[in-house]
């Protein structure tokens, strides 16, 4: 695939998927003898692996990190799945707050929505 069905397949503009190649977000795309990327199947998993990543809060740091030890193989999935789980805890830290957040959110819209109401109906009184 080229750098432009990859930037539509996955809604990526083409300067971010050079950046994440660059930096080593995803492991280095192979190019055809013109010179232009050429996106295999394993390289497209890498960049839907690293947006869901991305779209969920992980930083750019950690995620360079699991790049690098996947790079190195085998002997590195211990600390690969580490990194993962330490991340996991992360992630559901932040949902919980989120989700205080959203209890939250939902208590004051409820007292507007209460609020209205009480205006309706004393409407309804002064014009009866």
């Amino acid at each position: 695939m080229t750098i432009t069905e990859v930037s539509e397949k996955f809604d990526i503009p083409q300067d971010t998927l050079r950046y994440y190649e660059r930096i080593g977000l995803i492991p280095r795309v192979n190019r055809n003898k013109s010179g232009i990327r050429d996106y295999s199947e394993e390289d497209c998993n890498w960049v839907e692996f690293i947006k869901c990543m991305r779209s969920a809060g992980l930083p750019i740091e950690v995620l360079i990190e699991y790049v690098e030890l996947f790079q190195q193989g085998d002997a590195t999935i211990e600390a690969r799945k580490e990194l993962l789980i330490e991340q996991r805890k992360q992630l559901i830290a932040k949902i919980e707050a989120m989700q205080k957040t959203l209890e939250r959110l939902n208590y004051k819209i409820a007292v507007y929505e209460q609020v209205v109401v009480e205006k309706e109906k004393e409407l309804k009184r002064s014009e009866n």
